[in-house]
């Protein structure tokens, strides 16, 4: 980091916003905030091209935040993200970036949730609107909100967007919004289609480029030919085997596959959660939960899982099947390595040629491998560090983290280490607790009050 740059930055904010950065252990800014925040800071266009998990939303959150007239509550700014997760997960690290400053309303609209309750919400008014372009669409057709206050556009993951089929709902947004307004851009790639769009509604932006893509000494990228679904199950097992991983994703290419390779593993005594169609939002929140709070080792996943989630700590990235756009190995295994850490990403090759398109598309020098057939240690096991335990309250009945760790503390019998991470959504909240304690933080949530009130709890 330029110290010279961040104190560049620095004396473009506030003191309360330095102050919460601290607070929030920004020490220092990524490459993308450092080249971005300086222009974004001035009010000026940007297209910012950046790969998954290098510091965006703060590179966007800032500038929104610094510029909000707080006391004019009226929605000031929109950021549209491709999916449900990556929205909650925008939304979320605004809150925190916007803790410096008081009585700031951040307003989450997605499809796959009640809509009434979203029109409710939006009658009392808001400063931020984040959410997915379907779902914005329909509320700004219907007239639930005002765009005649919003200064700030910002386009997140947009080439995923693009690719999920959003160009229209994008333009049709881009026309309810002012015209005189800043407009951001952010993007694990640059396709033409993309250009194409920008030339549409953005003002003489600046273009940006941090490294996008993983290099083989962040991600150690390894290729196996296979020539059948054995081999794959034998590749993966061998894999878990060796590195041992707390923290796994495997990717597969459809539910089908996800449904048989956990039914495999499961013979083996390796139980492993699924993500794909077929579950619904629910049931996605609980699987991200459990498998973010480290309460299990491994997660099957299809390509709805690879962009926009918020679970940190990836060990390991497997590619049952490799995927057939060529970018999304590029989000697949930026799962892992983020935030500057190291991480390892294993992948079954059946096609040849697939295999040398993604070596070229990612700059790398790996090599395609041979398989090894060598007998596997059926005492093998994969432990997780904790349980996580389930609570029937969350974020609409106002228990927070604090309520949560402040009745599991309350006797003494658990200590702040014993506590993992906690997650709280609108009707439910998950934390995670160490093994060895799991009983009696259970015993202490379903047999205290919590903010004068007695929730139920289970072990997941």
């Amino acid at each position: 980091m330029n110290n010279s740059i961040q104190q560049q930055i620095y004396n473009k904010l506030s003191n309360s916003t330095i102050e919460n950065l601290k607070n929030l252990s920004y020490n220092s800014f990524t490459p993308i905030q450092e080249k971005t925040l300086l222009i974004t800071l001035e009010g000026k266009d940007l297209i910012a091209k950046a790969k998954t998990g290098s510091g965006k939303t703060a590179a966007f959150g800032i500038p929104i935040i610094e510029k909000l007239d707080i006391k004019y509550f009226r929605i000031q700014a929109i950021v549209l993200c491709p999916t449900r997760e990556l929205a909650n997960q925008v939304a979320n690290e605004l809150r925190n970036l916007a803790k410096s400053k008081h009585n700031i309303k951040i307003t989450l609209l997605c499809g796959g949730v009640p809509y009434k309750p979203q029109v409710h919400s939006l009658s009392h008014q808001a400063h931020i609107v984040v959410g997915t372009p379907g779902r914005i669409l329909k509320h700004l057709q219907e007239k639930n909100f005002s765009t005649k206050d919003i200064d700030t556009f910002v386009l997140d993951e947009a080439d995923r967007m693009l690719d999920m089929g959003f160009i229209e709902d994008i333009k049709s947004i881009i026309e309810f919004l002012p015209k005189n307004r800043q407009n951001m851009l952010f993007s694990a790639t640059y396709p033409i289609k993309i250009e194409s769009l920008t030339q549409e509604f953005m003002n003489s932006p600046y273009i940006v480029e941090a490294q996008s893509l993983h290099s083989q000494s962040t991600i150690n990228q390894y290729f196996y030919q296979v020539n059948s679904s054995e081999e794959k199950n034998y590749l993966i097992l061998k894999t878990l085997q060796e590195y041992k991983p707390i923290s796994t994703i495997i990717f597969c290419n459809t539910k089908l596959a996800c449904k048989a390779l956990s039914s495999e593993l499961y013979s083996f005594g390796l139980e492993a959660l699924e993500l794909h169609s077929d579950y619904d939002q629910k049931e996605r929140n609980e699987v991200l939960a459990l498998f973010s709070n480290k309460s299990y080792p491994l997660l099957i996943a299809t390509d709805v899982a690879s962009r926009g989630l918020d679970i940190d700590d990836v060990e390991l990235v497997i590619n049952y099947d490799l995927p057939q756009d060529i970018e999304n190995y590029i989000h697949r295994i930026g799962r892992t390595a983020r935030a500057g850490k190291s991480g390892v990403a294993i992948s079954c090759v059946e096609d040849i040629e697939l295999f040398k398109d993604i070596v070229e598309f990612s700059n790398s020098d790996s090599k395609l491998l041979d398989i090894t057939i060598e007998p596997l240690d059926k005492k093998f096991e994969l432990n997780s560090p904790y349980k996580s335990i389930f609570i029937n309250g969350g974020k609409k009945q106002k228990l927070n983290k604090g309520d949560i760790v402040g009745a599991l503390m309350a006797s003494k019998q658990i200590s702040k280490d014993d506590i993992g991470k906690i997650i709280t959504y609108d009707f439910s909240s998950y934390v995670a607790v160490k093994n060895g304690v799991s009983h009696i933080a259970l015993e202490l949530l379903n047999n205290q009050k919590i903010k004068a009130k007695y929730y139920k709890a289970f072990l997941k």
